[in-house]
This record gives structure tokens, sequence and C-alpha cells, in this order.
């Protein structure tokens, strides 16, 4: 038959002389006591921590003990859960023998395993920002790529902005009555241009004289008087 109170007894003093700094007895009646588990120092000697309490019953250990969990250190509240499961998994396991190192020990495990993962995931965070950085400025550097679609998009936008302007200016033009005329539409309001050259050589002493016989019926000739370039100074110069 089985001396559970010995048992009991005997791992209760093992325990003591194995975690003298974090052991604290809870109670006698029942037997309850609390152990400070510390994971191993991480990044910047930073450590988690967690405040283990085991209460025996009747027939420990044949029966697995009450596990609690009393305050947790730099840990989120989101890992009390899977610290409680993966203890109960533990004493189903080694029922029949006293447990209470062992499961102190997988907790530890379990802490160290929390301390990699914050440090790989701070080491992945800051990775991340470094490649957003480069990125950013790779980005800067090179510019906007130019594809048909952007550029298409950016013509018709010069194309706009242009006729706007142009638009613009000639409206400007018209308000301050400084629009350009073509040639035949400053003949039409300066009749004085009609005879501005023959006036000038006369000035200067030098005669006229217009031989008829170089010009062609004008009816013959086939002119579009209201094309702006057109000179009728040009028909003689071609006769040459």
């Amino acid at each position: 038959m089985t001396d559970y109170d010995e048992e009991q007894k005997n791992e209760l003093e093992a325990i003591e002389s194995i975690y003298p700094d974090s052991f604290t007895v809870f109670s006698e009646k029942p037997t309850s006591f609390t152990i400070t588990v510390t994971s191993d120092a991480g990044e910047n000697e930073e450590t988690v921590e967690v405040t283990l309490k085991f209460t025996y019953v009747e027939k420990y250990p044949d029966e697995p003990p009450l596990c609690e969990i009393i305050s947790l250190e730099n840990l989120e509240d989101s890992y009390t859960e899977d610290i409680l499961m993966l203890l109960k998994e533990q004493a189903e396991e080694n029922l029949g023998m006293v447990m209470i190192f062992t499961l102190v020990t997988a907790v530890q495990e379990k802490l160290n395993e929390i301390i990699d993962q914050i440090k790989s995931r701070r080491e992945e965070e800051k990775q991340r920002k470094e490649r957003e950085a480069e990125e950013a400025e790779k980005r800067a550097f090179q510019g906007t790529v130019v594809t048909i679609e952007n550029f298409l998009s950016w013509k018709a936008k010069f194309e706009q902005e242009m006729a706007e302007l142009k638009k613009k200016g000639q409206k400007e033009e018209e308000q301050s009555g400084k629009v350009k005329l073509t040639g035949k539409q400053l003949f039409e309001t300066d009749h004085n241009l009609d005879t501005s050259d023959i006036q000038f050589l006369e000035d200067s002493g030098n005669s006229v004289e217009v031989d008829e016989s170089l010009f062609q019926d004008m009816d013959d000739l086939d002119l579009d008087e209201d094309d702006p370039d057109f000179n009728p100074l040009d028909l003689c110069s071609d006769e040459d």
C-alpha cells in the first residue's frame, strides 16, 4: 500500500533544497506551496517569470496535484492558458511518480522558448523596418517608372493645360486690343498701305514706271486672297 504522506513529505524536502530561493510553503493542510520559475536571460538580460502554486491531493502522486498560476512577470496574460495546458499534460504523463520537479522543468523550458520567440519577433520587426526604409530610399532615387498608361495620362493632361493657356492668351489679347491681324486684314483696315511703297519711292526722288505687259489679266489668275500669306507683288517676281 502506497504511503502518500511519506512520498509527499520526501518530495517537499527535495524541492525545497533544489529551489531554496524561489520555494515558499503556502499551507500545510492541505500541503500547498509556490515556486517561482524564471527563464534564462534573453536580449538585454531580459527574463520572463511565472509563479506556480501546487497543492497535493490525498492520493498524490497517483493523482495529479492542483496547479495554479499566481503571477506573471514580463508575460502577456495570453500565455496563462498555454502554461496551464502544459502542466496538465505533463502531470497525466507522470502519474504514479512524484512530478513537481518535472513540471517546473517543463515550464522553465517553455519560458525559454517564449524568450526566443520575443527575440525573434523583435529581430523580424527590425529587419522589416530596415527593408521598408531601403525600399523608400530606392523609390525616392529611381522616381516614378514611366509606363504607357501614366505617359498617356500625363500627355492628355499636358495638352489640356496647353490648350487652356492658349485660350487664355487669346482672350487677354482680345481684351487688350492687341489682336494680331493677317496681311489682308491690315490692308482692309488701313487703306494708306495701298500706296505706301509708291509714296516712299516718290519721296525719295525716284519715279515709278509700270510695264503693264508684265501682268496677266487679274481675272485669269487663280488667286486665293483669303490666304494670309498672299502678296500681289510676288506675281511680278514670278514673271522675271
